[in-house]
C-alpha cells in the first residue's frame, strides 16, 4: 500500500525490529574491540553502558518527534520544521555523508575481509561487487531490503549469543586457557577496573561512540514502516536489552575468560574465543560474520542516503529530480545517485588502499555527533511547542534534563576527539564540509531574494 507522495510502507514488525539491532552492532565490535579493549581495559564496559545510556535517550527523543506527526517520512522533515530550512539543509547534507562515510569505511573493510580467503583478489573488486549486489536489491523494493537487512542482522545476533553462551560455559567450568583460568575476577585482578586511569577511561568514548554509529537508522525506516505507532516504541524500547547483552555482554565475557593485557590489539577476540574451544574454523567464521556487518552497514547506507535525499528534495534543499519515486516505491533517482558516489571508494582502494578507513572512519564519527545534537536540538525546539504534553504518544523520559544530558555528552565526546593527533586530519575536513555547506546555502538564499526582486 502506498503511502503519501509514493514510498510503500512495506517494513513489517520484525524488519523493524531486526534494522533496529542491525544498527546498534556495527564491524567495531567483532573486530576493533580487541583495540579497545586494549587501551582502556575492563572500564570499556562502563563506557559502552553510559554510551548505550545516552543513544537511547536520543532514540526516545527521536521516537517522540516521529511519532508526533506520522504524515512526515524522516526526522530531516522535523529538523526543517523546527530548526528552519538552513538547519535542514546542514543536518540533512550531513547526515547523507554520514552514512556515504560509513559505507566507504566498511566497503574498504570487506576489501580487506575477503583477502582473508583470497590473497591474491583486488581490494577494490569487492567493494565493487558489493554496492552493484546492494543496488540491485534497493531498487527492486523496500520489503527486499528489510528481508536482506533482517539476515544481516540475524548473522551479527547469532555470532554474539554464540559467544556468551560458549564464553559463559568457559566462565561456568573455570577453563584453563593460555592466559590462565576464566573467571568474572579477571574483570579487576589485573591493575583494577581502571588500570589504564581515568585517561584510559575517557579516550575510550571515541571509539565506543563510532561503534554506536547507525543506530538512529531506524527513524529513517518510520516514514516506510507498516504501522510506525506500535513497531517504532517497540524497537526503542528494546534498545537497553540489546546494547546490554550485545555490548556489555560480550565484553565482560571477552575479559573474563582473558585479561584484558593479554589481549591481542590487532586480532579479534571473538576469534580467540571460538578458536580456543577448537573450532578451528573460528578465524574464518569471525571473518564472514564481519564481511556480513560491512555489507549490512553498506546496504543501510544506501537505503539511508536514498531516503536523505528524497526529504531533502522535498524541501527543495536537493534537486528536485530525487524527488522521483519508481513503479516500486522507491526514490530510483536519489538511490541512483547515491550508488554512484560510492563507486568512488573503489577508486580510492584503488589508489590509496592503506589509509582510506582510518580517514572516512574518523570524519564520520565526528559528522555523526553533530547530526545527532541537532536531533536533540531539534527535540527539545518541538517540546516547547507542544502545549499539552498529555497528548503525547510516545514522550521522552525525563524532558528536558535528560535532552541538555544528551547533548553534553556528545559534545564532551567531540572534545575528547580533539585530543586525539590521529583524528585531526578528520576534524580538519569536516569543518571544511560545513564550511562549504554553509557558503552553498547562503549563496542559494541570495540567489532566491535576488529573483524575487
Amino acid at each position: 500500500m502506498k503511502d503519501g507522495p509514493g514510498l510503500s510502507r512495506g517494513l513489517k514488525s520484525r524488519h523493524i525490529q531486526m534494522i533496529a539491532i542491525g544498527g546498534a552492532i556495527g564491524t567495531g565490535l567483532f573486530l576493533g574491540s580487541g583495540t579497545a579493549i586494549h587501551e582502556s581495559g575492563p572500564s570499556i564496559i562502563l563506557a559502552y553502558a553510559v554510551t548505550g545510556i545516552f543513544c537511547y535517550f536520543l532514540m526516545r527523543a527521536i521516537g517522540d518527534l516521529l511519532l508526533s506527526d506520522i504524515k512526515l517520512h524522516s526526522f530531516i522533515d522535523f529538523v526543517k520544521r523546527y530548526l528552519g530550512d538552513g538547519f535542514e539543509f546542514v543536518t540533512g547534507w550531513t547526515y547523507w555523508l554520514c552514512w556515504i562515510n560509513i559505507a566507504m569505511a566498511d566497503l574498504t573493510a570487506s576489501g580487506i575481509y575477503v583477502r582473508f580467503w583470497f590473497p591474491h583478489f583486488p581490494q577494490w573488486a569487492t567493494p565493487l561487487i558489493i554496492i552493484v549486489v546492494l543496488f540491485i536489491s534497493n531498487m527492486a523494493s523496500v520489503q527486499l531490503f528489510g528481508e536482506m537487512e533482517s539476515w544481516f542482522a540475524f548473522v551479527k545476533v547469532f555470532a554474539i549469543i554464540a559467544l556468551i553462551i560458549i564464553g559463559g560455559y568457559m566462565i561456568a567450568i573455570g577453563y584453563q586457557t593460555n592466559a590462565g583460568t576464566a573467571s568474572f575476577a579477571n574483570l579487576v585482578s589485573h591493575g583494577g577496573f581502571f588500570p589504564t586511569g581515568l585517561k584510559g577511561f575517557l579516550i575510550s568514548f571515541q571509539m565506543v561512540l563510532f561503534a554506536f554509529a547507525g543506530i538512529e537508522m531506524v527513524g529513517i525506516t518510520a516514514g516506510e514502516a507498516e504501522d510506525p505507532k506500535i513497531n517504532l516504541p517497540k524497537a526503542i524500547n528494546s534498545l537497553p536489552i540489546r546494547i546490554g547483552l550485545f555490548y556489555v555482554g560480550s565484553m565482560i565475557v571477552i575479559m573474563s575468560i582473558y585479561p584484558w593485557n593479554s589481549l591481542s590489539a590487532t586480532q579479534s577476540p571473538f576469534v580467540m574465543v571460538f578458536a580456543d574451544v577448537g573450532v578451528k574454523a573460528a578465524a574464518g567464521i569471525v571473518n564472514f560474520v564481519v564481511l556480513t556487518a560491512a555489507m549490512s552497514a553498506c546496504n543501510s547506507a544506501i537505503f539511508s542516503t536514498s531516503r536523505t535525499l528524497y526529504a531533502l528534495a522535498k524541501g527543495g534543499n536537493a534537486p528536485k529530480r530525487f524527488k522521483k519515486i519508481g513503479r516500486s516505491s522507491v526514490p530510483n533517482a536519489a538511490l541512483n545517485f547515491s550508488s554512484l558516489v560510492l563507486l568512488l571508494v573503489v577508486v580510492l582502494n584503488y589508489l590509496i588502499p592503506k589509509n582510506v578507513f582510518k580517514l572516512i572512519s574518523g570524519m564520520a564519527t565526528v559528522n555523526f555527533i553533530f547530526v545527532w545534537v541537532m536531533l536533540m536540538v531539534c527535540h527539545i525546539a518541538y517540546r516547547r511547542k507542544v502545549k499539552q504534553t498529555d497528548e503525547l504518544i510516545f514522550p521522552m523520559p525525563g524532558y528536558p534534563f535528560t535532552d541538555f544530558l544528551t547533548i553534553a555528552f556528545f559534545l564532551f565526546v567531540l572534545v575528547m576527539l580533539l585530543f586525539d593527533s590521529n583524528m585531526l586530519v578528520s576534524i580538519v575536513l569536516a569543518v571544511i564540509w560545513f564550511a562549504c555547506l554553509l557558503s552553498i546555502y547562503f549563496l542559494r538564499v541570495r540567489s532566491k531574494k535576488r529573483r524575487a526582486m
